[in-house]
């Protein structure tokens, strides 16, 4: 039996959490990222657990998760973008100096990556994920 995730959404501010973020430039990168993954996703933030801001929920077999989030650690804003779709590698490619995980991007700064780039990569991630978990 596959276990649920234990990071959960929580009441916790995420203006709260943002502005806490020591870093300048990360703060503004995470703002920025809020603001982009809001208007994709059509969801509010949400914190998830004490470091993850997400947006929506999958509702999926193993439990609830974001359809899309990120957060701003100290060495990266880290961004939680979905794999397995066919455009991902591509884009990923085209996207600029990143680092990636399974189903996560490694982002030094924003103003080193293409922003349209992001925003289709983002757009396409949380289309898969609303397939992927719809009925």
């Amino acid at each position: 039996m596959v276990s649920a995730p234990k990071t959960r959404p929580t009441d916790a501010s995420v203006d709260d959490f943002l502005a806490a973020v020591e870093d300048p430039r990360r703060r503004a990168d995470a703002e920025a990222v809020r603001d982009l993954m809001t208007e994709i996703s059509g969801e509010p933030a949400v914190m998830w657990g004490t470091s993850i801001v997400g947006f929506g929920n999958t509702g999926g077999p193993t439990g609830d998760w974001p359809l899309i989030g990120f957060s701003p650690r100290k060495a990266n804003l880290v961004l939680y973008i979905a794999g397995g779709f066919p455009e991902r590698e591509g884009l990923v490619g085209r996207l600029g100096k990143v680092k990636t995980g399974v189903g996560c991007l490694y982002v030094a700064r924003l103003d080193r990556i293409d922003g349209e780039v992001l925003r289709d990569l983002c757009d396409r991630s949380v289309l898969a994920m609303r397939s992927r978990h719809s009925g």
